[in-house]
């Protein structure tokens, strides 16, 4: 395992409370073996004509934060046939409002802060766990109080995260973060040797076959 790795895992290690320990987000060695697995039955794109790469997160997860400058980077040279869709998981009940956090933003058109929820929370070391918390956070982030808080409720929201939750059981994610390309291919850091870069490298490789249907 990389340097790199054995400082996050120490990191997330130590920063665990008794709420999150549950979690099994934490990426973990794993033995030499293929680079990506197959998922079967294949879920189904919602962006017709495009190969979507799925990234499962969660605003909590070390490796996640590590890697969403490096996501964001990939997402803006991928191929035109190519859509990144982030879904955000919870391994736990207490998970759920960070995913409906992120649908919250996305529905109030700040993508911007899906960023900073990962600075809020691994740098600047904030409690984003409720969602009153979460809302004061938003609120000095330039968001609307009362929108934030009617939107986090919203019918599209909750059922946003529910689905992000029944896609994560349909292609057995048991860690964060991992990668679906075409509804089919999944990988992640773990899979890809311990590589952050890795992961993505064997996404840009997994895109050809999903496109040629393989």
């Amino acid at each position: 395992m990389s340097t790199l790795f054995r400082r996050l895992l120490a990191v997330s290690a130590l920063a665990a409370t008794a709420l999150f320990a549950p979690l099994s987000h934490a990426q973990a060695p794993q033995s030499t073996g293929p680079a990506y697995q197959v998922i079967n039955p294949t879920i189904p794109s919602d962006h017709q004509g495009k190969i979507e790469v799925m990234e499962f997160f969660a605003y909590t997860c070390p490796h996640c934060a590590a890697m969403e400058p490096m996501v964001e980077s990939w997402a803006k040279t991928a191929p035109a046939d190519v859509v990144l869709v982030q879904v955000p998981i919870a391994f736990n009940a207490a998970m759920k409002p960070l995913q409906q956090l992120y649908y919250t933003l996305q529905a109030l058109n700040r993508p911007d802060l899906h960023t900073k929820v990962f600075a809020a929370i691994h740098q600047e070391h904030k409690q984003l766990f409720t969602k009153a918390a979460m809302a004061d956070w938003a609120a000095s982030q330039g968001v609307d109080r009362k929108k934030f808080d009617e939107t986090f409720d919203s019918f599209s929201v909750v059922t946003q995260a529910e689905r992000a939750t029944q896609w994560a059981k349909q292609a057995n994610i048991d860690g964060t973060p991992s990668y679906l390309v075409g509804g089919k291919y999944l990988t992640s850091p773990v899979m890809a040797g311990n590589s952050y870069q890795g992961a993505i490298d064997e996404v840009n490789k997994l895109i050809p076959m999903a496109r040629d249907g393989k």
